[in-house]
C-alpha cells in the first residue's frame, strides 16, 4: 500500500507523527521500528516528528510539528490510542494542515488508531472495550468531510481475536455500534474498513478504492454496502454530502525553509565554539575548586543535548 501511495510522488517528503502512542513508556522503540521499517522495506527516509503532549510543548514546538507537516507531502500516523491523539490535535488545530498537504497534492496514510481520528466523530475505543465507559462519541478531527465524506471512520472492521465474544467493529461489537449510530446525526455514514485493508481516496477522481485482502463497507440510515478488495467507488454513489477539496483551496501553503546549508553549518559550528568555550570555563572552575558554577554550566549543557561526563579531580 506505502509503494502505491509513494509512486504518485516525484519526491516524496515522508513523516511518522509519534503523538497517537505517545502516552506509551516505549516511545522511542515505536518511533525506531516504524522508521526502519519504511527504510528497510521501503527505501524510505521518514522524519520522525515528536510531540507527545500539546501541554507540555512549548509554542514553538506546537508551530514547529504543524510546519514540518506542512512541509512534508507523505504523512503517516498509526498505532496509539485515538483518543489520546484528539486531546493533543484538536486543540493544534492539526485538520488545517492535514488539509493543507492534501491541497497540494501530498498524501496522508493515517491506518489503526490514528484513522479512528479522521471522521467527524471518533469513539474511545479502549475506554469502551477496556475499562466500560459508556458508549459516546468524541469529536474527530473532521478530515473525511475535507476530502469528500461526512462520516466516521472505523478499522479493524472485521477483527476476530475475541472469538466467543464480538470484537468486530473495531473491538466496539456489532451491538455496541448500533447503538452508536442511533447518537448519530442525520446523514452521517460509518466506513468500515477490514484489516489488511486499505480504502484509498483520490480526490482527482473523487472515487474511493479498496485494496488488501478484505472488504470495505459503508454504513448510513440502516443500511450497509459491502466492496470487495479492487472495487472503485465514486463518492457521489456512497450518499454522504461530498465537499472535495481542490489544489488551490483557501489554504495556506506549505512552509519552505528558508535557512541553506551553508548557515546551518555556519550555526552548528558556532554553537560548537560556545561549547567549547564553556566546557574551559567549567574546567577551570573545577579546578579551582568553584563546583557550584562548574554543576551550573554542566546543567545548563545538558539541557541543550550536550552530554558532559566528568573526571576526577586531583585535589591541590
Amino acid at each position: 500500500m506505502h509503494r502505491g501511495l509513494l509512486a504518485r510522488l516525484a519526491d516524496p517528503r515522508a513523516v511518522n507523527l509519534n503523538t497517537p502512542y505517545g502516552f506509551q513508556e516505549n516511545v522511542a522503540q515505536m518511533t525506531e521500528k516504524l522508521l526502519t521499517y519504511f527504510s528497510t522495506s521501503l527505501h524510505l527516509d521518514v522524519t520522525g516528528l515528536d510531540l507527545r503532549r500539546y501541554d507540555a510543548a512549548s509554542d514553538e514546538q506546537r508551530q514547529g510539528f504543524k510546519d514540518a507537516i506542512r512541509r512534508a507531502n507523505y504523512v503517516f500516523a498509526g498505532p496509539g490510542s485515538p483518543s489520546y491523539a484528539l486531546r493533543q490535535w484538536l486543540p493544534m488545530h492539526l485538520t488545517d494542515d492535514l488539509a493543507s498537504v492534501l491541497a497540494h497534492d501530498g498524501v496522508v496514510c493515517f491506518s489503526s488508531a490514528a484513522a479512528l481520528t479522521l471522521g467527524r466523530f471518533t469513539p474511545p475505543v479502549y475506554e469502551i472495550y477496556k475499562s466500560g465507559n459508556e458508549l459516546e462519541w468524541l469529536t474527530g478531527l473532521d478530515l473525511m468531510t475535507v476530502v469528500g465524506l461526512d462520516c466516521v471512520v472505523l478499522p479493524h472492521y472485521n477483527n476476530a481475536e475475541g472469538r466467543d465474544y464480538d470484537t468486530s467493529r473495531c473491538y466496539i461489537g456489532e451491538r455496541r455500534l448500533r447503538l452508536l449510530e442511533e447518537s448519530l446525526p442525520p446523514d452521517i455514514g460509518v466506513l468500515g474498513i477490514d484489516e489488511h485493508t486499505a480504502a484509498v481516496i483520490d480526490l482527482a477522481t473523487s472515487t474511493l478504492t479498496v485494496k488488501g485482502k478484505g472488504e470495505a463497507h459503508w454504513r448510513r440510515e440502516g443500511r450497509v454496502s459491502d466492496f470487495a478488495n479492487a472495487s472503485v467507488v465514486p463518492l457521489a454513489d456512497l450518499g454522504a454530502r461530498a465537499r472535495v477539496l481542490a489544489p488551490g483551496a483557501d489554504l495556506a501553503p506549505p512552509m519552505t525553509n528558508v535557512v541553506d546549508e551553508a548557515e546551518v553549518l555556519a550555526l552548528r559550528e558556532a554553537q560548537g565554539r560556545l561549547v567549547d568555550a564553556l566546557n574551559a570555563i567549567r574546567a577551570t572552575a573545577r579546578a579551582q575548586g568553584h563546583y557550584d558554577i562548574a554543576d551550573d554550566i554542566r546543567d545548563a549543557l545538558s539541557a541543550s543535548g550536550v552530554v558532559v561526563r566528568d573526571a576526577a579531580v586531583s585535589p591541590r
